[in-house]
């Protein structure tokens, strides 16, 4: 078993125990560095990345492999990458750019497979007579015309 299958084992061992958490990204450099990154349906504690880290640490033998471990949550600040994600965060503002560069703002109110559906909020012209009008309606996106989608920090 290769290196990286092994810490792949470990993760997934660890994973397996912990249902509310998921791999977002792990990427193991020439060198040996293994950046794990982690993401759970109700966030990710200080407490989790300590446990996954000391689930690869613990079961691996450093004389026979030196490496270097770093175990972080999913920062909000990063772009949504996962259908799992994207679940969590039904009930919140995304901001999302398709790939054909067009912006749109709304509420994620549903996620399947293979679309995610905004909900938009905005102001536009009355159709008939003077004044403006407030609108709400869903928007459904394919996720691989998602370019990034990013949830809306609000204050």
């Amino acid at each position: 078993m290769s290196f990286k299958e092994q810490i792949e084992a470990l993760l997934a061992s660890f994973l397996e125990e912990r249902k509310d958490l998921f791999l977002v990204d792990l990427k193991i450099s020439a060198d040996d560095q293994i950046t794990v990154t982690l993401d759970g349906d109700n966030g990710v504690t200080l407490q989790d990345c300590l446990d996954a880290s000391r689930a690869i640490e613990f079961n691996m033998d450093r004389e026979e492999h030196d490496f270097a471990l770093q175990v972080m949550s999913y920062g909000l600040s990063e772009p949504l990458a996962l259908n799992r994600q994207y679940q969590k965060n039904i009930g919140r503002e995304l901001d999302v750019v398709l790939t054909s560069g067009e912006k749109i703002e709304g509420e994620l109110v549903s996620v399947d497979e293979e679309s995610i559906t905004l909900l938009l909020r905005y102001r536009r012209p009355k159709l008939i007579g003077k004044g403006k009008e407030d609108v709400e309606e869903e928007k459904v996106i394919r996720l691989d015309e998602i370019k990034k989608a990013l949830v809306v920090i609000k204050f």
